[in-house]
């Protein structure tokens, strides 16, 4: 569990510099000064959102999507990450994101930042 809060709070610092220096242009934030956590917050819920939804839909978005994933030697998971994000920015509005190429990025960055995290959370 405390793995897992702590990756939270890794993808919440990620998503925090993917909008605070502007590196994907279509990926805003809306945060909210007056929730619990202040502006803060905002980033802490999104990051939770899309650790929840990589953890629960993602295993089942990448069985079903083997044969891809295989065919395109793992590139099909760059588009799996990306509809996790989006699947993210639905369920919350507090996230847009313009376009597909925006949330392959995204997602690509997503991916890169949550593997290290699990690495460095696994010594």
């Amino acid at each position: 569990m405390i793995k897992f809060a702590l990756k939270v709070v890794l993808l919440a610092a990620v998503f925090y510099g993917l909008t605070y220096f502007d590196v994907l242009p279509g990926l805003e934030v809306l945060p909210n000064p007056d929730g619990p956590l202040g502006e803060y917050g905002t980033y802490l819920w999104i990051g939770l959102i899309f650790g929840v939804v990589n953890a629960i839909v993602g295993p089942v978005l990448r069985l079903l999507s083997l044969p891809f994933v295989l065919l395109t030697l793992g590139l099909f998971l760059l588009v799996i990450n990306a509809a996790l994000l989006a699947l993210t920015a639905g369920i919350t509005d507090r996230l847009t994101i313009d376009g597909f190429t925006t949330a392959l990025l995204g997602g690509l960055i997503l991916a890169v930042a949550g593997w290290a995290a699990d690495q460095l959370l696994d010594r």
